[in-house]
């Protein structure tokens, strides 16, 4: 296996930049930073949620729609604590998670042309 050790406090590892992506993301969503978001999320992100009325069904949120979302107020939380972990990363892929004040969200992302972007995520209410 070629995963590299998650070192985010080395500025010029991939970890710090995968960081740096996690954080544009979720500080984004919580400021309604509409930059950071777009930033963050590749064009063709899949996001999606276990549907609450159907727990056979998932519930899919668009890049498109997370500006919206994001646009609208996003989390309207000011400095949000957070928890971010970076379980994997392999060559151009990788994998981390984040707890935040009203979600777990788990992140695939992946090394693109302009940086890291988070492709997938797969979120759940925090209970």
């Amino acid at each position: 296996m070629s995963s590299q050790p998650a070192s985010p406090s080395d500025p010029s590892s991939d970890a710090a930049e995968i960081e740096a992506v996690v954080r544009d993301y979720i500080e984004g969503w919580y400021s309604g930073d509409v930059t950071r978001i777009d930033r963050a999320f590749h064009d063709e992100l899949v996001k999606r949620i276990p549907a609450s009325d159907d727990p056979d069904s998932l519930r899919e949120v668009t890049k498109t729609r997370m500006i919206e979302l994001t646009a609208d107020g996003g989390g309207a939380a000011p400095d949000p604590e957070m928890d971010i972990d970076i379980d994997d990363i392999d060559t151009d892929i990788a994998a981390a998670r984040v707890v935040s004040p009203e979600y777990v969200d788990y992140l695939h992302l992946v090394k693109t042309s302009s940086g890291w972007k988070i492709a997938n995520v797969l979120f759940r209410n925090r209970d």
